[in-house]
């Protein structure tokens, strides 16, 4: 459950000023997971966080709640989409003696999809969502930007609206980490550098990536001259959590230190629910003080006006 990506989004508006747990809980009810049909290529439902061992959709500790999204797709290569569709477009061009216009050649491709995909593999995949009431902060932890819209968008047709909007600050990431790095000065007290870094300048030639060097050293420095900047670099947090800061600020590769698992491990208890809820409410803990630091050091937050209303 400890979340490996973090993609922060800020909420506007009633979600902003909150929600109250049994209207959640209810609406999130409506949309709980159901296995992905033949038909269809993909479906998102919301799923126990305690997985089968629990019944609640909504764990709520402290101001943290703890959300859960199953993700099933099934899996049909567009390779073999491709292979089929030219196989049965050669087929048809032989025997009509001319070239088939494009419009009948997507109608084959999507024939081809609705027959293969009854045949096709599953994948299930969990995406886990904090919800920070008390900072209206909303984290994700999902492999891409894409699959936590995906998970957005389902928090929205559960809800009926929904206002919100990617945590950003007011400096441009990615200007703030090449001072951290160029500039030693400039790091804040509770922020270290690790080993890992990405620099990049315009053009295809300009991506240089740095892994187990000293960020430090004047070979490493010297990558930066004369218009890269860092896209990506590896920092520890107060202590308590190192990740890799990414422009867009994504934290990714997310490690926890020792000494809050440890703490974790602590808890006296055989009872999967509790351990689950002891576990997360000591992340979002550190999580939340990470990320308010993170916001200061990085120049502050945005200020962007709230998004439109949105009804599905």
């Amino acid at each position: 459950m400890w979340f490996k990506t973090v993609h922060a989004y800020r909420l506007h508006g009633a979600a902003a000023v909150g929600i109250a747990l049994d209207t959640l809980t209810s609406a999130l009810a409506d949309h709980t997971h159901r296995p992905v049909s033949s038909a269809e290529a993909r479906r998102l439902g919301w799923y126990p966080p305690a997985g089968r061992q629990g019944t609640q959709l909504v764990h709520e500790i402290q101001g943290h709640r703890l959300l859960t999204v199953l993700r099933q797709e099934r899996l049909l290569p567009a390779s073999v989409i491709r292979e089929e569709v030219e196989e049965r477009v050669a087929e048809r061009e032989a025997a009509d003696g001319r070239p088939m216009p494009r419009r009948d050649r997507q109608a084959i491709k999507e024939q081809v999809i609705e027959e293969l995909l009854p045949r096709a593999f599953t994948r299930t995949q969990r995406i886990d969502m904090w919800w920070d009431t008390d900072r209206a902060l909303i984290a994700i932890n999902a492999a891409s930007r894409t699959r936590a819209e995906e998970v957005l968008d389902l928090l929205r047709q559960s809800l009926g609206s929904l206002q919100v909007t990617p945590l950003a600050v007011r400096q441009l990431p990615s200007r703030t980490m090449t001072d951290w790095v160029q500039r030693p000065e400039t790091r804040p007290p509770w922020l270290c550098i690790g080993e890992k870094a990405v620099f990049e300048a315009p053009g295809d030639d300009g991506k240089w990536s740095a892994s187990g060097v000293d960020i430090d050293a004047e070979e490493t420095q010297s990558v930066l001259e004369p218009d890269r900047q860092v896209t990506r670099l590896q920092i520890e947090i107060d202590e308590r959590v190192t990740a890799m800061l990414h422009d867009d600020l994504t934290l990714k590769s997310i490690r926890f230190a020792d000494a809050l698992l440890d703490e974790a491990s602590q808890a006296d208890t055989d009872d999967p629910v509790m351990r689950l809820e002891t576990d997360f409410v000591l992340m979002a803990g550190a999580l939340r003080e990470c990320i308010e630091q993170l916001i200061d050091g990085l120049g502050g937050e945005a200020d962007p006006a709230a998004p439109a209303e949105t009804t599905s």
